[in-house]
């Protein structure tokens, strides 16, 4: 019997779960999508928000470092904006055409043993019509994006993990209204400064509630985990919450990634023991409701 329950743990695979972020990670950052949504962001920021065009940069460049999307930053420091508009002027100008489908990433998905998910920042619409245009949206389990963690009616999200079959829904901001917002930059300008930063009511990526959400909402043990980002911050935060991580996109390694990819075309050379796996066990899904949003074309 001893040597029965040994034998058992070394056939036991070491990953159940692969998180893939989306933009930059399951397509180059060549494909130019990237510099068009920070061109659109800034536009947004002048257009809608009236921030002047002299003070763009250096607001972006501080709420995307300290609250991990500018339109976090941004509702953070008071701006009052519908999070519906903001998605549809950022990403729905967004070149899609410029995204081909990747049936080498296709088959190299179709043919891993193990449960996928998709872990992004964007809304559910830009989720969508990426993995459509890469013709992945058939290669996940679901996707957790940002109306997952920032649903209209919160209370649905229960506390115990038993009921989370969330219905994703459109986000909005609550019903108060700012008038007066917070001067980011002279806040960082001063050699002490007097006042607090704002906390923001967005919840993603890289805060750790964000993953602790995520992970919670789609039933995924972190140890068992691997977690596939293009961005260094993400991949520290993950590493933080346990997950084993690859830094996608470069070739240096850096703190807190485990492995890294040029390519995501890569994964198999680099990582071969995720198929591996199929070899050793069966693919078993989590008994339990995976409230997330499943991929639909769009």
């Amino acid at each position: 019997m001893e040597y029965d329950n040994r034998y058992q743990q070394v056939q036991m695979p070491q990953y159940d779960c692969l998180l893939f972020d989306l933009d930059d990670t399951l397509y180059p950052l060549s494909s130019g999508l990237a510099a068009q949504c920070s061109k659109n962001i800034q536009d947004y920021m002048n257009q809608k928000v009236g921030i002047s065009k002299e003070k763009l940069s250096e607001i972006c460049n501080l709420l995307y470092k300290n609250y991990g999307t500018t339109m976090a930053g941004l509702r953070a420091i008071g701006y009052d904006f519908d999070y519906d508009d903001y998605h549809s002027f950022v990403h729905g100008r967004l070149p899609y055409e410029k995204l081909k489908p990747d049936p080498v990433l296709r088959n190299l998905l179709l043919g891993l043993p193990l449960r996928k998910v998709i872990f992004t920042n964007a809304d559910k619409v830009h989720a969508a019509k990426v993995l459509g245009r890469l013709g992945l949206e058939d290669c996940f389990e679901g996707i957790i994006c940002f109306e997952t963690l920032n649903p209209k009616n919160k209370d649905r999200i229960s506390d115990d993990g038993e009921d989370d079959s969330i219905s994703i829904v459109e986000a909005s901001m609550d019903s108060s209204h700012q008038t007066k917002t917070f001067d980011i930059i002279k806040y960082f300008s001063e050699a002490s400064p007097q006042s607090v930063l704002p906390k923001t009511p967005v919840l993603c990526k890289p805060s750790e509630a964000a993953f602790k959400q995520a992970l919670k909402i789609a039933n995924i043990d972190p140890k068992r985990t691997m977690f596939f980002d293009d961005s260094v911050r993400n991949i520290e935060a993950a590493k933080h919450m346990g997950l084993h991580t690859v830094l996608v996109g470069t070739s240096q390694r850096t703190k807190g990634a485990d492995f890294v990819l040029e390519s995501i075309h890569n994964i198999r050379e680099a990582l071969p023991e995720l198929w591996e796996a199929n070899d050793k066990s069966d693919v078993k899904y989590s008994s339990g409701k995976v409230a997330i949003e499943t991929p639909v074309t769009a």
